[in-house]
């Protein structure tokens, strides 16, 4: 759990989920460090932010654990992202678990868009950077290896495999909060076509939302990650605080900031 520098106690806080599914690694820090823009430097603008290990995200604990999402790759880790913050929101006064944040970048992606899609009246707002939102057009190393295959063998004998993970647009009518994606217009792991079916899917349902195509960037965004930072704070700000000073300032002021001071 990441706090504000000036927390206090007595106020109330939204909170913001850091997500990643796995289930071949987690995004929980198992330590402190500078630059954890996604945790701490997310808190200093006024938030809760958390990040826990769900169901399926790990192999090192066990093999049920691992394969606890196998057959169901979207949704698996859902329940736990929303109970945690539930209860941590039941013990702890200064969490408001009616301004609820989800956000997470690829498998992150996938997940903090399936959240706002899967239970619409918890989570309130969500960015969801680079994510693999239709698996049917990414790459079979992660999603057929953790997914899995089903063999079917018709009553000739005949076998055929029938894979399929349940998809983002498919659900792209339960949108009721705000959700930004991000995607960089070259990505080399996750094609930029998983954003733009949602995109597609929400268009058709009616819905508003945010995209930002990041131009000429891979799947981590390189040198645009400061600017995509700042578009991820000022939606949270937007949507969880009601931060609306400014809104004819169209400058990053805080990144003009660090120009000045470093040259670039």
């Amino acid at each position: 759990m990441y706090k504000p520098f000036d927390f206090d106690p007595n106020k109330k806080y939204p909170i913001i989920e850091y997500v990643y599914p796995g289930p071949q690694t987690e995004a929980v820090n198992k330590a402190f460090s500078k630059g954890m823009d996604r945790t701490e430097r997310l808190a200093q603008f006024g938030y809760i932010v958390i990040t826990v290990g769900n169901r399926g995200g790990n192999p090192s604990r066990s093999k049920w654990y691992h394969t606890y999402g196998y057959g169901n790759l979207r949704d698996y880790g859902l329940a736990d992202k929303k109970t945690a913050i539930e209860q941590l929101a039941s013990k702890y006064s200064y969490i408001d678990d009616t301004k609820v944040g989800i956000t997470g970048h690829s498998g992150g992606g996938f997940m903090s868009t399936a959240a706002m899609l899967v239970y619409p009246n918890f989570f309130k707002a969500a960015v969801s950077n680079a994510g693999n939102h239709d698996n049917s057009i990414y790459n079979r190393w992660w999603s057929e290896k953790h997914h899995g295959v089903k063999e079917v063998i018709s009553l000739k004998g005949d076998t055929s495999f029938k894979y399929s993970i349940d998809k983002n647009p498919d659900l792209a009518k339960n949108l009721k909060g705000h959700l930004l994606l991000m995607h960089g217009d070259v990505d080399n792991n996750v094609h930029p076509a998983n954003s733009i079916r949602v995109a597609n899917a929400l268009m058709k349902a009616g819905k508003r939302f945010d995209f930002l195509i990041i131009p000429g960037q891979r799947h981590g965004f390189g040198d645009m990650t400061e600017y995509a930072f700042w578009k991820l704070a000022d939606h949270f700000n937007k949507y969880l605080i009601g931060d609306f000073s400014n809104p004819e300032d169209v400058d990053l002021v805080e990144m003009d900031r660090d120009i000045e001071k470093t040259g670039k």
